[in-house]
């Protein structure tokens, strides 16, 4: 039984109610478990502010004091989770007027960036060290992940039934719950389920390695006793960092490899809707903010090819 919301009701009581009547159930785990997080800061920050009280300046101050602990990107996170929640209050007439317009965004100053990708050279190295045998290991899934830009769930979720080597293509339609207890699960978003074309040395590789699996049982996966094994992405990071560290080539993570991935497609000219589509972007949006730099950097090669070609002309 819901409770009945009243405009000197709190902040938090009322952000924690809409938390579990519009998105509990409707997100994934992982997206909710963001939501709760913006709800203890609530707690922390402003517990007892009501929500007649929240106007423009206690908004503000609000992004203020959360921003002092955190990356501006962050502080833009906890605003888009906020603001859903007001604008809904405000929409019921809880809240008088909208007190997010205009709101000014801080952080800290960001901590140096961890190189996020191997240059195309790095790959070649990082391939053709792993040991690939005749059985399956983590070297073929970090060979997996680096030739299709899978997330690290998708390709944990992998069957044999999902590739299709006649037609040189791998289809994505499930990921794997590795951080609760295994399992199949869905896809971080529609636009996630994808068939992934892939080239005919992975389409061999796998045809030999998947040929005696059972068809419907996860490939990295193993079952011990009948149950399925309990997974951690730290494991298969460090089988990787061990591996750059070998190799002398940039120390990345598996989730890496899929930046690594997306980077040389668009450095060999693929388009940003491709690429989008490749990863299972919800939209090209995603895309272009998170290769922002490596688009720039080939705008600017771009100009000075106009500026060549314009100069032909002459």
């Amino acid at each position: 039984m819901l409770d009945e919301i009243k405009a000197t009701d709190l902040v938090v009581d009322y952000y924690r109610q809409w938390m579990s009547v519009y998105k509990e159930g409707a997100i994934r785990d992982v997206t909710f478990a963001k939501y709760r997080m913006t709800l203890k800061w609530l707690q922390k920050l402003i517990p007892i502010v009501r929500l007649c009280d929240l106007s423009r300046i206690v908004y503000q101050q609000l992004i203020n004091d959360y921003a002092v602990y955190h990356e501006r990107q962050t502080t833009m996170d906890f605003h888009h989770q906020l603001k859903g929640a007001i604008l809904d209050a405000v929409d019921e007439g809880l809240i008088p007027r909208d007190p997010t317009r205009k709101v000014i965004i801080k952080g800290k100053t960001p901590r140096e960036k961890k190189v996020k990708y191997l240059n195309q050279f790095e790959l070649h190295n990082l391939l053709a060290g792993l040991e690939l045998g005749r059985e399956v290991n983590w070297d073929y899934f970090i060979l997996l992940v680096a030739k299709t830009g899978m997330r690290f769930s998708e390709a944990l979720a992998l069957t044999p039934s999902d590739f299709d080597f006649a037609h040189q293509s791998l289809s994505i339609s499930k990921t794997w719950d590795y951080k609760s207890n295994g399992g199949f699960a869905l896809t971080k978003n529609k636009s996630s389920v994808r068939k992934i074309q892939i080239d005919w040395q992975t389409v061999m590789q796998f045809a030999t390695l998947t040929k005696n699996l059972e068809p419907d049982e996860p490939i990295f996966v193993k079952k011990i006793n009948g149950v399925y094994e309990q997974i951690y992405n730290s494991t298969i990071n460090g089988i990787l960092s061990r591996y750059c560290k070998k190799l002398g080539i940039s120390e990345i993570s598996v989730h890496g490899l899929r930046h690594t991935h997306a980077s040389i497609l668009l450095y060999a000219g693929v388009s940003i809707g491709s690429v989008a589509r490749r990863l299972g972007h919800a939209s090209m949006t995603t895309t272009q903010k998170t290769y922002l730099h490596i688009i720039q950097e080939l705008e600017n090669q771009d100009i000075d090819l106009i500026m060549k070609s314009l100069s032909n002309l002459n």
